[in-house]
């Protein structure tokens, strides 16, 4: 028998409830935006917020930025940790067995990207300090920079870093967002310490738990979510029996997470709140992934000179229902928050793309504190009128 043809929206659906972005929300706070996800990516870039808390506002509305720090950094016991998944991220602290063949791979590389000049005298040092002192960061251990931009960091910084690369030492928890450096042995619970050396199977639980997280998902995908070739996860999907089935409009196979088709929200009417997402939601931040289920087109343009520009520095999609309906690139001023940008997809109802723009400002702003949200440029030019109207009904 071939395998089983779910449609496009199916796949749309599934992979937004397995995300925690349809049907209930989740409960259990921030701590279960973890588990759902299983990664929750983190960058110094803060507009709004930073990305790791606007993961948590997409899926549970206005929960304090306190209670977020709280549930990913809080301690001991800790119940997450700092690793490379799919990029830098939160990760759940049960999984940090698993990824013992990624440390073992960089280990065998030497660096990662930065080359000290005597790193094992400064890993030494870095190491004595931890022991001696307890857990520290960069500053603390001696200065994070060399005194020119942030990236030219100081040979500390450097040693710190490869030691977090290799599981010589571990961050579970920042101060003011800086890394705070600590010795596995402390942090981790005992039971968590002995790594999974055969690769295979860290690969196949690592694998099987990116599924879950996307519900219907290509070997591609699975390798995009926690960082591996397509190869590796192709293998890995294929030992765990993970089902396979075609999607309408998909290239090639795809796999099924057990139970996602059933989760709350895929079937029937999708009737949820409008929420902006961030650049760096894991939704969002596999572009072609993006591409195919959503048909949307998205560029994170902060690193893009200015004249370059099509939607801004920051430009969050906007999730209504099952869509992405439009795209705003926020900032905050003078106790506003400002859409200095809003472009509203084509081939979508104005109208309902509208309405959904405002009440995702509207919660936004309330999460900021803003008094108030004033709207710049809107395209099409003719729905911004709409747009300023339904926001001062607030």
């Amino acid at each position: 028998m071939g395998a089983e043809q779910i449609s496009s929206q199916e796949a749309r659906r599934a992979q937004l409830a397995s995300q925690g972005l349809l049907g209930r929300r989740p409960a259990g706070g921030p701590a279960s935006v973890l588990e759902i996800t299983r990664g929750v990516q983190i960058d110094t870039i803060s507009v709004l917020a930073r990305a790791h808390e606007l993961v948590a506002l997409a899926r549970l509305g206005a929960v304090s930025r306190e209670r977020v720090e709280a549930a990913y950094w809080a301690g001991p016991p800790y119940s997450a940790f700092e690793y490379w998944y799919h990029a830098a991220c939160i990760l759940p602290i049960e999984e940090w067995p698993y990824f013992e063949f990624k440390r073992g791979r960089i280990r065998a590389r030497g660096y990662r990207w930065h080359q000290a000049a005597d790193l094992e005298t400064s890993c030494k040092v870095v190491l004595a300090q931890l022991r001696e002192r307890g857990p520290l960061t960069a500053k603390e251990l001696g200065g994070a920079k060399r005194g020119g931009p942030w990236w030219d960091w100081s040979e500390t910084k450097i040693a710190a870093e490869w030691l977090l690369d290799v599981g010589e030492v571990v961050c579970t928890s920042r101060r003011n967002f800086q890394r705070v450096y600590d010795l596995p042995e402390r942090a981790i619970p005992s039971g968590l310490l002995e790594p999974v050396e055969d690769e295979e199977a860290a690969l196949a639980h690592l694998a099987q738990r990116a599924l879950g997280a996307l519900g219907v998902a290509t070997a591609q995908d699975v390798a995009g979510y926690i960082g591996v070739k397509q190869a590796e996860a192709a293998r890995a999907l294929a030992g765990l029996g993970a089902e396979r089935v075609s999607v309408q409009g998909w290239p090639g196979a795809a796999y099924l997470a057990p139970g996602a088709l059933e989760l709350p929200g895929v079937a029937g009417r999708a009737r949820v709140r409008a929420r902006l997402l961030s650049p760096f939601d894991s939704l969002v931040c596999d572009r072609q992934r993006l591409e195919r289920v959503f048909g949307f087109r998205h560029r994170l343009e902060a690193y893009v000179p200015r004249h370059k520009r099509l939607d801004g520095y920051y430009s969050m999609p906007v999730l209504a229902a099952d869509r992405l309906v439009a795209r705003v690139d926020p900032a905050r001023a003078d106790g506003a928050l400002v859409a200095r940008s809003v472009r509203l997809e084509p081939d979508l109802p104005e109208a309902k793309a509208v309405r959904a723009v405002a009440q995702a400002l509207r919660e936004a702003a309330r999460w900021t504190a803003s008094e108030r949200v004033v709207v710049e440029k809107v395209s099409p030019s003719a729905a911004r009128q709409r747009l300023v109207s339904l926001l001062s009904r607030a």
